[in-house]
């Protein structure tokens, strides 16, 4: 499968199972517009993300990773958002980059294809104990920022190396984990923590996203703690293969 990847996915198997995206806007508060659409990865009839991750294999994903940035790029293209000025949010697998320059070039034609501007590209990482070598992971990051694209640290305060891997790859977002944000605006607990973080994120100069925001109070409350970028299901939830409408008060 040589055009879905590098010498790393021709080596590998190719991932042959058809994938298609749903897509959840990222909304700016202080605008109240969407600031950017994350490509969440569905089966091709909306199938949950679940029955196709489980189909990936050490051997496959490659050519999986690459599969997901071209299709989040055609659907979201086909779906409007080359209509709009917001960004478009890909979730990457760092351990599936074979070479941060070979494996990026089909993501660039397939953008350059589409028409849609690569610098409205944002790739999401996420902390784990399975994310293999981090200086492998901080090449990605500096060829990313070099070719133009932003990327983003996904739930954070989730795992259990966030901040030293916050100095180590020097995102320019952070996206802070649902859980931590689950009723924040009836615990001052977490309210200080995250009021902590908004600050390191501010000395640090980068952008922070509250996820998972549920309900009016969370809304409200990391707004107050200085947060202006939020998702979540009180705003829009995903929609399959299309731009939801959002809810902004």
């Amino acid at each position: 499968m040589d055009e879905y990847g590098c010498a790393g996915c021709r080596e590998g198997d190719g991932f042959e199972s058809s994938i298609s995206m749903a897509f959840q806007p990222i909304v700016d508060l202080t605008s109240k517009s969407v600031w950017a659409y994350e490509a969440l990865v569905r089966g091709p009839k909306g199938e949950a993300a679940s029955s196709v991750l489980r189909l990936v294999t050490p051997a496959n994903i490659y050519s999986f990773d690459q599969r997901c940035r071209v299709t989040a790029i055609a659907k979201a293209v086909a779906a409007g958002v080359l209509e709009t000025d917001a960004r478009l949010s890909i979730n990457f697998l760092p351990n599936a980059v074979y070479s941060p320059k070979a494996c990026i070039q089909l993501t660039l034609q397939t953008a350059a294809k589409t028409g849609f501007p690569a610098d409205r590209l944002i790739f999401e990482f996420t902390e784990n104990e399975q994310m293999g070598d981090p200086s492998h992971v901080t090449a990605i990051i500096e060829t990313y920022r070099q070719i133009g694209f932003r990327t983003a640290l996904d739930d954070f305060g989730a795992g259990y190396a966030n901040l030293s891997l916050l100095a180590r790859f020097r995102p320019d977002f952070i996206k802070l984990d649902m859980d931590l944000l689950r009723g924040i605006d009836a615990d001052s607990t977490r309210q200080h923590i995250v009021e902590a973080v908004v600050g390191l994120a501010k000395n640090l100069g980068l952008g922070v996203v509250a996820e998972g925001i549920e309900s009016a109070g969370e809304l409200a409350t990391v707004r107050q703690l200085g947060i202006n970028l939020a998702q979540g299901y009180f705003l829009a939830k995903p929609a399959f293969e299309k731009l939801p409408e959002v809810r902004i008060a």
